[in-house]
């Protein structure tokens, strides 16, 4: 039984996506055949003075060298984020909103991704 249904919401998908190539290849209004939805994604990030990043870093209970290996930067970079030197790019004001947004997700996502250092052998 359920084979049958998989294989019509299956058939149905591909007989749907047809009649959407057939009107767009006619050159038919898409919007008065279909329903179509615009929408846009507000990505303005928050102001991130050295203050800001240092608290959204305190967040995740990580040390600047955890922080930038979280954000894929340098430790250079996070200490002149957080000494006002530089400001911190885009990208990386879209990850910390992401942080400030919902900690306690990313501090388990970096929980999960923490790998133990391995120590030297000592010599004997």
């Amino acid at each position: 039984m359920k084979r049958k249904t998989k294989k019509r919401i299956g058939q149905q998908i591909v007989e749907s996506l047809q009649k959407f190539v057939e009107k767009l290849q006619s050159g038919a209004d898409i919007e008065a055949t279909f329903t179509c939805h615009r929408v846009e994604v507000n990505v303005d990030s928050a102001a991130y003075d050295p203050q800001v990043v240092k608290k959204t870093r305190k967040l995740l209970r990580a040390s600047q060298a955890v922080f930038a290996q979280f954000l894929g930067v340098s430790v250079q970079t996070v200490r002149a984020w957080e000494q006002g030197e530089n400001p911190p790019s885009d990208i990386a004001k879209r990850f910390m909103d992401e942080i400030r947004h919902d900690p306690d997700h990313w501090r388990t996502r970096l929980r999960e991704m923490l790998v133990p250092k391995k120590r030297a052998a000592s010599a004997k």
